[in-house]
C-alpha cells in the first residue's frame, strides 16, 4: 500500500508533494479523532494506508474550488 507513495501518480493527482503531505496530515488527524474511513479498512491496515487508499480512490482531495490553491494541471 505505501508503495503508492513511491509513484509520482499520487503526487501529480494532488498537485505536488507539499499538498500531498498536507492532505495526508489533515486526514490522519480526522481519523485519529474518530472519523470513519471512507474505504474498507482491511485487517492490519494503518491509518496512513487508509488515507493513501482514500486519495487513490478519489474519496478525499483538496477543495480547489473553495480555495486559492491552483488546480494541479495549472501548475505545469
Amino acid at each position: 500500500m505505501i508503495e503508492a507513495l513511491k509513484s509520482e501518480e499520487i503526487v501529480r493527482k494532488v498537485g505536488g508533494q507539499f499538498k500531498l503531505t498536507a492532505l495526508i496530515q489533515r486526514r490522519m488527524v480526522e481519523l485519529m479523532q474518530g472519523s470513519r474511513p471512507l474505504v474498507e479498512r482491511k485487517k492490519g491496515m494503518t491509518d496512513m494506508e487508509v488515507v493513501i487508499q482514500e486519495i487513490l480512490e478519489d474519496k478525499i482531495a483538496i477543495d480547489y474550488d473553495n480555495s486559492d490553491v491552483p488546480f494541479p494541471e495549472e501548475i505545469m
